[in-house]
This record gives C-alpha cells, structure tokens and sequence, in this order.
C-alpha cells in the first residue's frame, strides 16, 4: 500500500503560479512511476504529466506543455507539479497518483496506476 497526501492548491490569478506537492507513504516510492491527473467540475479526470522512478522521463498532457514541470526527490519520498502561466481551464481538483514499475518508464493511462491522493484544489481566476 502507497499513501499518497498532495498539497500545495489554492486560488490564484491567471497568469500566476503554484507548485504543488504529493508525499507518499509506504511502500518503496523508488519503485513507482508517479503522475499527476486533474477532473474539473463536469468533466472526466484527465492526465496532465508524469515521471518515471528515476526521474529520467517525463510525460506530459498537450494542453500544459511548455508551462507545467513534473519533478520529483527521491529522497524525500515527493513528487512535485510545478504549474507556471496558468489559466482558468486549469481550474480543477489535481490529483496524484503512483504506479508500481519495473521499468523506469511511465504511463499517461489512468487505469494503470494504483494508488491515488485526494486531491487538492486549484482555482485560476480570470
């Protein structure tokens, strides 16, 4: 079992910044490729980014390229979103989520991860 707590979300203007955070508990964090998903208010949870065990390979959804960096310490048991410029649609309950691999890939499919955070809210006001 992999505890997973995020923080780190609040309100901010667009335009604005806010880094969040996602601790994990448990079981070897190493050993799993991590993500980040976000659901806003009517839509379907969708994928933004995710890391593999060493760091060395990152993912990301089309609409945050370029202004979202996933990145994670191993050595503090952390995965980390850092989300610059951003807009409303960002608006969203973000999400983590950890994924067990034996290889240091990840995966930008949903049903493959298996542990969950409970979200922590971001708010971009117009």
């Amino acid at each position: 079992q992999v505890q997973l707590v995020e923080s780190g979300g609040g309100l901010v203007q667009a335009g604005g910044s806010l880094r969040l955070s996602c601790a994990a508990s448990g079981r070897t964090f190493r050993n799993y490729a991590m993500g980040w998903f976000r659901q806003a208010p009517g839509k379907e949870r969708e994928f933004v980014a995710a890391v593999s065990w060493s760091g060395g390979r990152t993912y990301y959804a089309d609409s945050v390229k370029g202004r979202f960096t996933i990145s994670r310490d191993n050595a503090k048991n952390t995965v980390y979103l850092q989300m610059n410029s951003l807009k409303p649609e960002d608006t969203a309950v973000y999400y983590c989520a950890a994924d067990y691999r034996t290889v240091d890939i990840a995966t930008m499919r949903e049903y493959e991860y298996d542990f969950w955070g409970q979200g922590t809210q971001v708010t971009v006001s117009s």
